[in-house]
């Protein structure tokens, strides 16, 4: 077990533990000398770390370290720009004798990937229609292995272990409780397009089985997920013999869920399933950031700014307990 997470690194002390590796890179400093920059991490978070001054067999060494790797670090705590920063001293990639579980190093959805799969495909199987039903469950069975770890982002909201099946299944919420209340909405539509709206995160982004993204593919920079999405609904409705309206109808989800052009729609929704899919996919991306915002900060006080909510520094309420120890 971790004996030194993230979150408890305080500013002066030294030690000695294992992060990820997010990020690594030689550079070299305004002294002509090469150091290791490297972004290390674990489930409560992440800090940079400078390995200064290393000599040739130094620089030899820290180029093996790979991305998405276990390392041991020694080293103190400073301060560069107001955050804590690892002014390490030794670094080495961990050994099969360390023993260390993974599930200390990396962010996690708060549900297991076969749980929220099994609900999410449960969904799938349980729709009336049979061709929202097999394009809904033949994308996630075709795409079971990657879907289990795989966030739904690089940064921002649910960029974690799992992160893509957390969104998809909360919006499955969403969406069963919006069509209690809004009865004239086509059901099995509305959750097929939740189901599918997103699946080109898969192929939009190359992520490791730590579910950290490493780049865009060549497609995700070129093309983006939503008109990926549109390809792939193109591909699945010659294989399965999906009717065009149908075919069409997810293809306009899929690329209207952004909704403005500034953010990758080319349509804004035309129907109202369309138009529900885009704002459960808004509130539950922003609701995930504000959620996210706030597990650091004591009621009653404020949060740092956040630049993924438009820079708003966020309050976090009182709760009972609380209050009843106010004077």
């Amino acid at each position: 077990m971790k004996q030194k997470y993230v979150a408890d690194i305080v500013s002066g002390e030294e030690f000695a533990d294992f992060f990820l590796v997010k990020r690594a890179e030689i550079k070299t400093g305004s002294n002509s000398k090469q150091y290791f920059d490297v972004l290390l991490a674990d489930k409560t978070g992440e800090i940079s770390g400078k390995k200064w001054d290393a000599d040739s067999a130094e620089v030899e060494a820290l180029q093996r370290i790979a991305v998405g790797g276990i390392v041991k670090i020694k080293a103190s705590v400073t301060e560069w720009n107001g955050a804590n920063q690892l002014r390490i001293t030794r670094i080495r990639p961990s050994t099969e004798g360390d023993a260390l579980d993974r599930i200390d190093f990396v962010r996690a959805a708060p549900e297991t990937p076969t749980e929220m799969f099994d609900f999410i495909y449960g969904k799938a199987q349980g729709l009336s229609d049979a061709d929202y039903r097999e394009t809904a469950a033949k994308l996630l069975s075709d795409n079971k292995e990657r879907l289990l770890y795989y966030p739904a982002a690089k940064a921002n909201h649910h960029a974690i272990f799992g992160g893509l099946l957390y969104h998809v299944k909360r919006m499955l919420m969403m969406a069963e409780r919006c069509c209690e209340v809004y009865t004239f909405l086509n059901r099995d539509l509305l959750l097929c397009g939740v189901i599918v709206h997103d699946i080109e995160k898969l192929n939009e982004m190359d992520a490791d089985e730590n579910g950290t993204v490493t780049e865009y593919t060549l497609e995700g920079q070129l093309l983006g997920h939503l008109i990926m999405g549109v390809r792939t609904i193109d591909r699945l409705a010659d294989e399965i013999g999906l009717p065009n309206e149908k075919a069409v109808m997810l293809e306009h989800m899929m690329i209207s869920h952004h909704y403005e052009p500034d953010f990758g729609s080319p349509k804004r929704p035309l129907f109202p399933e369309a138009e529900a899919l885009h704002y459960m996919d808004m509130i539950d991306a922003k609701l995930y950031d504000f959620e996210e915002a706030l597990s650091g900060v004591r009621p009653g006080h404020f949060s740092d700014w956040i630049r993924t909510l438009d820079g708003r520094k966020l309050y976090r309420a009182q709760n009972a307990e609380d209050q009843s120890e106010q004077p």
